[in-house]
């Protein structure tokens, strides 16, 4: 099990890495990750797959709970939240936690939630990959969708950035927003994003509002039609 450690402390984050190094009795556990606060973590979550979240609630940014709430639904990663405080236990279940441990964290509790997250990944129904096609170099190549930070339209082609640099690809934008209504947003008629990765929103000086992305220096800009639309995504998560 691929776990990835999120906590805005380096002790705890220090301290929960050494205990999974104990929690190997009932299957293997890999520490994929280990990150200070939410943006940090979506990124990683896109490119190394995690299985497991072990998330602390207050970080600057984008806390646990926002961060759960943009996961719940999937299947992977599952969420186990590591805090010290006691009051936010019954939204992180409703969130759909696997588990709320307490600071500092039991070797035990900690055995018992990851044997939960196992058990709940074994019950998931196999999650189909969403791949974009596309062509480098004149030859065909998938591209897939969590691994894409923006897609923008450049005359007649769409060219999708990811971490690796850029693909063009052969279906519109219009194509892919009807294709995939749950994972794209719409920032502007030339631009759409992965919904995992709209962090926030940032207005210039002259009125302009631009989005903040994760795991991309891209800012793309935000058209007055679709800002309500954005804005009640980002309150919603």
């Amino acid at each position: 099990m691929r776990v990835l450690i999120v906590d805005d402390e380096p002790l705890a984050r220090a301290r929960l890495a050494a205990l999974l190094g104990e929690c190997g009795d009932d299957g293997a556990v890999e520490v994929c990750g280990s990150v200070g606060d939410g943006e940090a973590a979506l990124e990683l979550i896109g490119t190394r797959q995690p299985d497991l979240l072990l998330l602390d609630i207050n970080m600057p940014g984008l806390d646990g709970t926002a961060l759960a709430a943009r996961l719940a639904g999937r299947a992977r990663p599952q969420v186990v939240f590591c805090t010290a405080y006691e009051n936010h236990a019954l939204h992180a279940f409703e969130l759909g936690a696997v588990d709320y441990l307490l600071k500092p964290v039991r070797a035990e509790r900690l055995r018992d939630a990851l044997r939960r997250a196992r058990q709940r990944l074994a019950a998931a129904p196999p999650e189909a990959g969403v791949f974009l096609h596309g062509r480098l170099r004149g030859e065909p190549v998938r591209l897939a969708l969590a691994e894409v930070s923006c897609l923008l339209a450049d005359e007649k082609y769409v060219v999708a950035h990811h971490a690796r640099g850029e693909l063009l690809i052969e279906e519109s934008l219009r194509q892919l927003e009807e294709a995939y209504p749950q994972q794209l947003v719409r920032l502007h008629r030339n631009c759409l994003v992965p919904a995992p990765r709209l962090l926030g929103l940032k207005t210039l000086a002259d009125g302009r509002v631009l989005a903040q992305l994760a795991g991309t220096g891209l800012s793309p800009e935000v058209s007055r039609r679709n800002l309500p639309a954005l804005r009640r995504l980002l309150r919603m998560s």
